[in-house]
């Protein structure tokens, strides 16, 4: 696949400039995706949210490959589809880090940057709190105006994604509705199961570290049955490769 690089202006022009000048000097040594992020903003007021996607969509309509990358969520990546992209990379650790720490997690206290982040069991934790909640209303206008009912509805989520392969999972489904063909990178992978998860969704590409990779090779029954192999390995079959 292609190698992306990514730009580091803010500004439309700037990264139109940049994105040109990186696939005109990198390009002829092998496939080339300019990086853009999605929202270039970094400060309320900026007033440069649709710089990227303008960048994105010029770039693309010049025949340049575009990599759409800080994707948090699955608005986000329709946008990126709609104004060309040919990937986009969703960052699902990020997205789990984020809605663990909103609900009063610390990393590197509470969970490592590796752990699995099981939001099935979340799921299930807030469903049954909000069963609790939902017996104590009179009417299901009370359960719509209730404050605990709608603070507990926001909690381990963000806006209605659940966590980092979910936001994959949305994006992969909007994409297949309208036939786009922007491909999704899983960006951000901290796990062997996340690849796992994203892979049974149909992502395209994920990027790991070699930390991931190690260990989606290892296991404990692989490395016990290999010594028993090797040892029940007779002389006379040894000595074949000994000659």
């Amino acid at each position: 696949g292609p190698v992306s690089l990514e730009v580091i202006g803010q500004t439309s022009e700037e990264m139109i400039r940049q994105g040109k000048l990186l696939h005109e000097k990198f390009s002829p040594f092998g496939e080339v995706a300019i990086k853009i992020p999605i929202n270039p903003s970094m400060k309320e007021g900026d007033q440069l949210e649709f710089e990227g996607l303008k960048a994105i969509r010029q770039i693309s309509k010049e025949g340049i490959q575009v990599n759409v990358t800080l994707i948090m969520t699955p608005e986000q990546a329709l946008l990126a589809a709609k104004a060309g992209a040919a990937y986009a990379s969703p960052f699902a650790g990020r997205i789990d880090d984020y809605i663990r720490t909103n609900l009063g997690m610390k990393r590197g206290e509470d969970f490592q940057k590796g752990d699995y982040f099981d939001y099935e069991l979340l799921c299930k934790a807030r469903e049954k709190m909000l069963d609790e909640a939902m017996k104590n209303a009179g009417s299901i206008r009370e359960i719509y105006e209730s404050r605990d009912i709608n603070s507990l509805l926001k909690q381990g989520w963000d806006n209605g994604v659940h966590s980092g392969v979910d936001l994959i999972a949305r994006i992969l489904r909007i994409y297949r509705a309208y036939g786009f063909k922007t491909e999704v990178i899983a960006a951000s992978i901290r796990n062997p199961r996340q690849v796992r998860e994203v892979a049974e969704l149909g992502v395209h590409i994920a990027t790991l570290p070699f930390d991931v990779l190690k260990g989606m090779i290892e296991h404990y029954k692989t490395a016990e049955g290999m010594k028993r192999f090797m040892d029940d390995v007779v002389p006379q079959y040894r000595r074949l490769f000994e000659e």
